[in-house]
């Protein structure tokens, strides 16, 4: 495995993410909840193993952690777990919008021929509507073991982004950091119209919170997410990597084990500082590991990741890689136009209204609704 010598190293990590203009591709996550039809309680870690079992049958390849099967992998794509037994669609990087959509669609599928066979609902929102905290099963995965004791430390809703949110993430690629740097910025700028457009998570335990997207508000107070100021000024691969090296380290993985990191933060990890591993230094993985444990409202590792999208029903499974595809792949150089106008000020301050408001948002003397 690569080591990382230098922080030229990282950022050629990101200048390796570069695509040709003919290549680029449309990646989407997104996330279920399962309940048991006749008490309206989250599936636990059994049950999930019988939906992995269904769904070997439809081609999907096991992975184990501990003789637990934890995740599945067919054709590019990967289903996976969240720490309160979500379950997670990765979908493979594709070429069009309407293999997404299908993609999607085959999947939820499956899922529902499952649940009818198993008596179980999905639901499609991005909070779970019913359950307490402290009711809900936990997937039996190391990691989530040490991100339940060291998230709420910096963040009072972390438990609540854990176990009870589900989201849409959206993958798109950029063809050089000048391409990147505009992408990221567009991206950034439309995280408040982009939760009010797919707000679709307003209950909390059988009551409404008065929040159009709860888990925006969830999110917002989330250690080590949110939508940091310097994401809407000119960020570019070395100011990631910045940003990023000097983010504390959740954990570190040795031997397949995931261990605490004494609040050290990657930096110190490429300057030899870890006493819990000897000292030694990172390697790409690691580097990969790390960038997968910030939360922010949009994320770059070798493409962009947009996140700041409810999960929903089926329909806008194919709505949202529909509206970031159009406006960052066929009109980045107009849309950038139009939020250039906006001050940096009046999008933070409508990303924190944007979970309550919707898209009577004001940014610029305009509603959301108006952009």
């Amino acid at each position: 495995m690569e080591k990382i010598n230098s922080k030229e190293d990282l950022i050629n990590y990101f200048k390796k993410g570069c695509k040709k203009e003919n290549q680029v591709s449309i990646g989407v996550e997104h996330e279920k909840f399962l309940f048991d039809k006749s008490s309206n309680k989250r599936i636990n870690f059994e049950m999930v193993s019988k939906i992995f079992h269904f769904l070997e049958q439809f081609g999907w390849k096991p992975k184990k952690e501990n003789n637990n099967i934890i995740a599945l992998y067919k054709d590019g794509q990967s289903i996976t777990l969240e720490p309160g037994n979500q379950i997670e669609l990765s979908g493979a990087k594709l070429n069009s919008i309407h293999n997404n959509c299908n993609e999607s669609y085959k999947f939820l599928d499956a899922l529902k021929k499952i649940c009818s066979n198993l008596n179980l609902r999905m639901i499609s929102s991005s909070f779970d509507p019913f359950s307490k905290l402290q009711d809900i099963p936990k997937t039996p995965k190391q990691r989530y073991e040490i991100m339940t004791e060291e998230m709420p430390k910096n963040g009072k809703l972390s438990l609540e982004m854990m176990y009870q949110t589900c989201g849409t993430q959206i993958n798109l690629d950029y063809i050089s950091e000048k391409d990147f740097i505009k992408k990221f910025k567009l991206s950034s700028f439309l995280v408040p119209l982009s939760i009010a457009v797919f707000a679709n998570s307003p209950i909390k335990e059988n009551k409404l919170t008065g929040y159009l997207s709860y888990r925006s508000k969830v999110w917002q107070n989330t250690s080590r997410a949110g939508l940091p100021k310097n994401f809407l000024e000119e960020m570019n691969f070395e100011k990631y990597v910045d940003f990023i090296i000097n983010k504390p380290l959740l954990f570190v993985q040795k031997n397949s084990k995931h261990l605490k990191a004494e609040n050290k933060t990657f930096k110190d990890f490429m300057e030899g500082k870890l006493t819990i591993l000897k000292n030694a230094k990172p390697n790409i993985k690691d580097f990969e590991n790390h960038l997968a444990t910030i939360f922010t409202e949009i994320r770059l590792k070798q493409y962009i990741e947009i996140r700041s999208l409810d999960t929903c029903e089926w329909d806008c499974h194919c709505g949202g890689p529909a509206f970031y595809v159009g406006l960052l792949y066929g009109n980045l150089n107009e849309a950038s136009d139009i939020i250039s106008k906006w001050k940096v000020s009046e999008v933070l301050n409508a990303y924190i209204d944007a979970p309550k408001k919707g898209l009577n948002t004001i940014i610029s003397n305009k509603s959301l609704l108006e952009w």
